[in-house]
């Protein structure tokens, strides 16, 4: 690889079973349906984006209920890859180094594993933004809070619904601000989106941008990579 043969460059590398593919669908169609549902219940001029869900009282309902798919499916992707974006002393210093990241210039940078520490921030930032979205959720969801209400021996105020709200509108904000950045970066680097769409990335992207994962796949058997989650 080193000598940039192609065979090696071409080889097919697994990255993602079918499993997590599937997994990681389900997370990002439920998250771009509750962004156009929550838009349009957020501002008067974005009501008519209820019409996607057959009206208002529609997209009322199917809101919160899409709300629960994604946070179970969000902790399938969390128990599947929170070890590999585990901190590492190598994130300080691609960090330390992003304008050689932004500028496409990949020998100034530190052999990265499954994930680089772009990639971690998403993943860890989403993980925390979907669980606060999901607890300031129920406070507006009527079914749900009555049925926590009910679990807990509590009752809710209306300051304190009204400050969830608030905090749901804003965790929104920021988690559609990341995924953006998610969707932009997975673009921006070539051969990143067929890892989700096909399960298996070539051995030059791996090695350019993964190089620490790729021999970690490479040395697991002598035949040659095995699939990863």
């Amino acid at each position: 690889m080193t000598e940039h043969r192609d065979g090696e460059a071409h080889m097919q590398v697994p990255r993602y079973s079918g499993s997590a593919r599937i997994n990681h669908w389900i997370v990002a169609v439920s998250f771009v349906l509750l962004m156009i549902s929550g838009l349009a219940l957020f501002h008067p001029s974005l009501f008519w984006l209820t019409g996607l869900f057959g009206g208002g009282p529609t997209a009322r309902w199917v809101h919160p209920w899409l709300g629960v798919v994604l946070v179970v499916g969000f902790l399938g992707l969390f128990l599947r890859f929170f070890a590999a974006n585990l901190p590492e002393r190598t994130d300080w210093v691609w960090l330390a180094r992003l304008r050689h990241v932004l500028a496409g210039r990949e020998e100034y940078l530190p052999e990265v594993g499954k994930y680089n520490a772009g990639q971690k921030f998403v993943f860890w930032a989403q993980a925390v933004l979907v669980m606060v979205m999901f607890v300031t959720g129920i406070g507006l969801w009527p079914a749900g809070l009555a049925y926590f209400e009910e679990l807990l021996g509590f009752k809710a105020t209306i300051d304190q619904r009204r400050m969830a709200a608030v905090i749901h509108a804003g965790s929104a904000v920021l988690t559609i601000a990341i995924w953006i950045i998610h969707v932009y970066a997975a673009i921006w680097v070539r051969g990143t989106i067929s890892a989700m769409t096909r399960g298996t990335v070539t051995g030059g992207w791996a090695w350019r941008h993964h190089r620490k994962w790729l021999r970690k796949e490479i040395g697991k058997e002598p035949g040659g990579p095995q699939p990863a989650e």
